[in-house]
């Protein structure tokens, strides 16, 4: 009953509903939540981190990004229900549709940062040499 209520009480906040639909959609980097609900960097942080530990999400490390995928796998059969209830309050939501929509262009960001960042540090050492 206690996971329950923290679920409940973590869904609370639109917000968080919003980070958990995306989330359900694929996985996410925090720069990619923060673009498409045009949020902070801290706050889309925070969300994830409460969804994360009120058993929502799972996070792993890919390098200096930190990636957050709904934990399907490890989901009781009520907190099952609620991502449930997520997913049809989502289907007609005007502002579901617009998040889904905005995350398919924000897809990759972290990919192409990443790409640019290594790209200079090979120019700065090639440079300093």
């Amino acid at each position: 009953m206690d996971e329950l209520v923290k679920a409940a009480r973590t869904l609370s906040d639109p917000t968080r509903v919003r980070v958990l639909h995306l989330l359900m959609q694929r996985e996410c980097c925090v720069c990619e939540v923060m673009d498409v609900l045009d949020i902070s960097q801290a706050n889309a942080s925070r969300y994830c981190s409460a969804l994360k530990e009120a058993g929502f999400l799972k996070m792993r490390k890919d390098g200096r990004w930190k990636r957050y995928s709904v934990d399907f796998e490890h989901c009781s059969a009520p907190m099952r229900d609620l991502l449930e209830a997520v997913r049809k309050a989502a289907s007609g939501d005007v502002v579901a549709l617009d998040d889904r929509r905005r995350l398919k262009s924000a897809r990759g960001r972290s990919e192409l940062v990443e790409k640019a960042s290594a790209s200079q540090s090979q120019t700065f050492v090639q440079n300093a040499n």
